[in-house]
């Protein structure tokens, strides 16, 4: 026996783990160990004075995996505060044969010690085995089909499996998504405090969506689970694939609903059974190929966790736990705080501490405040541990803000991903159908603004002042318009265009109320805000015209004009019907 100030601790005893999973490349593979048995609240804090990590190896691969407390194994079902199953979740990316080894250690705060020798080592320490994966066998939009969203050094994000680039369209309200009634332990600590104390309680029940669960689809406890599932069903059949949620409000937050931890007084103890159910639900995202925007905490409480801004103790904490618990998942964006005010020093150490616990290295972001984009990220480009935008401003401002910092972070040596995530004002954001059924200026200045600025896409926010409102919508039905027509922009820019190859250049063309992205001599596409025509600065050579419905989507059309010759200024033409309305013109080089 070893003895440490903790008192004495048993001499690892080696061992293996269960292995779990189908077994097959961007599957997740599940690891679980017999280990000391303990719980939630046992005086010795299983969550800080243990840690778990795994070295998974393929040929010339190698991955360190943080592992977690995982109670009885089952708590997701059981809701088991206690038991000896310790746990790590993998994602292979490529197949083969792998081979694991634990290293379980016990010490005084050794969960957030980066030393790898620190503390002694017990229990389970070395345990070892082996797997074989097969190649996946899932088809798109599942992820598993797709591969790690990874940033790879330019605009977009790309997935490792298919060599896809990522174009985001999504929801960004409700942003206490987690807040449902029928995970574990979640409830409105403070219903009538804050920003929203006119409304009431926020808990989700996400009733309208219980008849989009589908036979098959995942549930816990004899059947909850279907209106939230049911929810990131209906979205992902109107062909979004981001969802933007906070896993901790509390401390001065909106909704006080959503948090990791065993109670709301705590924060050194996490709730297993809470956060086996919210791996249920990421689990499902990966299968509909929803991104994870994981937002990890908001303006009114960055300073408050762990008494500090910085990464303190506690902070380093809840970012393990996380890391450990969801980092397997093929597509996460780590956002450091919803209208952050962290100082650029702590964000740099934050995420510095992020990546190195991330075996999968994630792109990392941080919101920012309203119409403060082109300031706010200065201390932080070229920083080697963020990749991208998540901007909360004046939809009006998306097309200069994207080509702007598309520029700044090229210029930085780092280039960054765009992405919009919210728009003002604060009290609209996204109305509703029934109050905006058209959506004009979101989709013409937020979406197309975006897109085509050289950005990657955007998340809607559903302001505070109309039915179904950043804390309490329970139905994404309200929005329907908008979802489609978010698909619609989408298809365009996959269907037709190179768009990782392309430049915004609106310079390009003689119309102000018009866009343009380009790949000169190639392919260019412009969006006439107005409609009407304008006149398009071409290379030598001939070029196809063709038009595109934002409003409707649907195939290209042909308008007054099929074809221009360059070199120079050419007319495009008129647009095949409604001139007064917005349109996408697609003008391609004609290949002899």
């Amino acid at each position: 026996m070893l003895t440490a100030s903790l008192g004495t601790i048993a001499a690892p005893i080696g061992g293996t783990g269960v292995v779990e999973g189908d077994l097959m490349q961007w599957h997740r593979v599940q690891i679980t160990f017999d280990g000391p048995s303990t719980s939630e609240t046992a005086e010795v804090n299983p969550f800080l004075r243990y840690r778990l990590d795994v070295t998974f190896t393929n040929a010339d691969k190698n991955y360190v995996v943080p592992g977690f407390y995982a109670a009885d194994g089952d708590a997701g079902e059981t809701s088991a505060r206690a038991g000896n199953k310790w746990r790590v979740n993998f994602t292979p990316d490529r197949d083969g044969e792998w081979r694991f080894k634990a290293s379980f250690r016990m010490g005084d705060n050794i969960a957030i010690d980066p030393d790898p020798d620190a503390g002694a080592p017990t229990a389970f320490d070395g345990a070892s085995g082996s797997f074989r994966v097969s190649k996946t066998d899932k088809k798109a939009p599942d992820f598993r089909a797709k591969g790690l969203l990874q940033y790879v050094g330019e605009h977009y994000l790309r997935h490792a499996g298919s060599g896809e680039y990522y174009l985001k369209g999504g929801a960004d309200s409700p942003e206490n998504f987690l807040a449902y009634d029928e995970i574990d332990d979640t409830y409105d600590a403070d219903a009538g405090s804050g920003s929203y104390s006119h409304i009431g309680g926020f808990i989700h029940q996400y009733k309208p969506h219980l008849r989009d669960w589908r036979v098959g689809d995942p549930v816990w406890q004899n059947g909850k689970g279907k209106g939230i599932i049911g929810a990131l069903n209906y979205l992902a059949g109107k062909g979004m694939n981001s969802v933007y949620f906070l896993t901790y409000n509390l401390d001065g937050g909106d909704g006080r609903d959503t948090w990791m931890w065993t109670d709301v007084n705590e924060r050194k103890r996490f709730d297993c059974s809470k956060l086996d159910q919210w791996e249920i639900i990421f689990d499902h995202m990966d299968r509909l190929g929803i991104m994870l925007h994981v937002v990890t905490q908001e303006t009114e409480n960055d300073r408050k966790l762990g008494g500090s801004a910085g990464l303190n103790p506690i902070r380093r904490l809840y970012y393990r736990e996380l890391a450990a618990r969801f980092s397997h998942h093929l597509a996460v964006i780590w956002n450091l705080g919803e209208e952050n005010n962290t100082p650029d020093a702590d964000r740099k150490e934050i995420a510095a501490f992020i990546r190195a616990l991330d075996p999968y290295d994630h792109p990392i972001t941080v919101h920012t405040h309203n119409d403060k984009a082109l300031q706010f990220y200065e201390g932080i480009l070229g920083n080697n541990n963020f990749e991208a935008t998540s901007i909360q401003g004046n939809m009006a401002n998306y097309n200069r803000e994207a080509v702007i910092l598309r520029q700044r972070t090229a210029e930085a040596g780092r280039k960054w991903v765009i992405f919009g995530d919210e728009q003002s004002r604060a009290s609209h954001g996204v109305v509703p159908d029934a109050n905006d059924p058209a959506h004009d200026i979101p989709r013409k200045y937020a979406l197309w603004g975006n897109l085509m600025g050289g950005g990657a896409g955007v998340e809607w926010y559903f302001g505070h002042q109309f039915p179904h409102m950043d804390i309490n919508c329970e139905d994404w039905r309200c929005r329907e318009n908008m979802w489609d027509q978010t698909r619609y922009a989408l298809e365009f820019f996959h269907n037709h265009l190179p768009f990782a190859e392309m430049a915004p250049d609106n310079s390009l063309v003689s119309t102000e109320n018009a866009y343009c992205l380009a790949k000169a001599g190639r392919v260019y596409a412009i969006y006439l805000l107005e409609g009407g025509s304008t006149d398009l600065k071409v290379t030598p050579g001939a070029y196809s015209i063709q038009w595109y419905n934002p409003r409707a989507g649907g195939e290209l059309l042909r308008g007054s004009v099929r074809q221009i010759s360059g070199p120079g200024a050419k007319s495009i033409g008129e647009p095949p019907s409604q001139s007064d309305k917005d349109w996408a013109v697609l003008v391609r080089r004609i290949t002899p």
